[in-house]
């Protein structure tokens, strides 16, 4: 076994011990290669358990919070899921080993283009990459079974995002002001569209900002 592969081994064990349990997860972290959505200069930290920066001053968020993420949306192959927040691309490429369809929307092109590129590379062929405000969520391509949003709304999560998410449906995303209280919330979306809120746990994330960013 190569060091590479002792340290995603590891590193898959640690995410069992700290109380992921979904076999589904688990096997995607193991299948999908962090290493690859990381800078050059990071690649020895790919698998330490901690957000690295990447271009447009953003980051790779913890590997235990995508796994907290991923786990608390209860996915199944047949779904379709939205995510907010493309970044590097690795928590979309861990959707897409698991789900039908990943639709991912990121403000900044650069990472949108970046992310495109890797996960195609990678052979993510179920993604697709658009850049956009996410705070509009991606409407062509609506309803989701399941919304993901790697990024903190100040307070409240966008209408936006609730209405493009399906009857019966899951939401998981960070609310909360950068630098105060942020809790982990997940939304499930009634037969007949009744919202009921779940909080989940403190977090700590980026804000969720409006419009595109720079690079537009």
């Amino acid at each position: 076994m190569s060091e590479r592969e002792q340290e995603r081994s590891e590193f898959v064990r640690d995410l069992r011990r700290r109380g992921i349990h979904d076999e589904g997860v688990i096997e995607a972290f193991a299948r999908v290669p962090r290493e690859e959505f990381v800078t050059i200069a990071d690649m020895p930290l790919a698998f330490a358990d901690r957000a690295l920066p990447i271009a447009c001053g953003q980051t790779i968020s913890q590997p235990y919070m995508v796994a907290v993420m991923t786990e608390a949306l209860e996915l199944s192959r047949e779904h379709k899921v939205l995510e907010i927040g493309t970044g590097s691309g690795y928590q979309a490429a861990i959707l897409a080993a698991l789900v039908r369809e990943v639709v991912t929307v990121e403000r900044y092109r650069e990472l949108a283009d970046t992310a495109r590129a890797k996960l195609q590379r990678l052979g993510f062929n179920n993604v697709t990459v658009i850049h956009a405000d996410g705070m509009t969520g991606a409407a062509a391509h609506a309803p989701f079974d399941r919304i993901v949003v790697t990024a903190a709304a100040e307070r409240d999560i966008p209408a936006a995002l609730t209405e493009q998410l399906a009857p019966g449906g899951v939401l998981v995303a960070p609310v909360g002001a950068v630098g105060e209280a942020q809790k982990l919330l997940r939304i499930r979306k009634s037969a007949w569209g009744e919202l009921k809120t779940e909080d989940l746990m403190a977090v700590r994330f980026v804000p969720l900002l409006p419009g595109l960013g720079g690079g537009a």
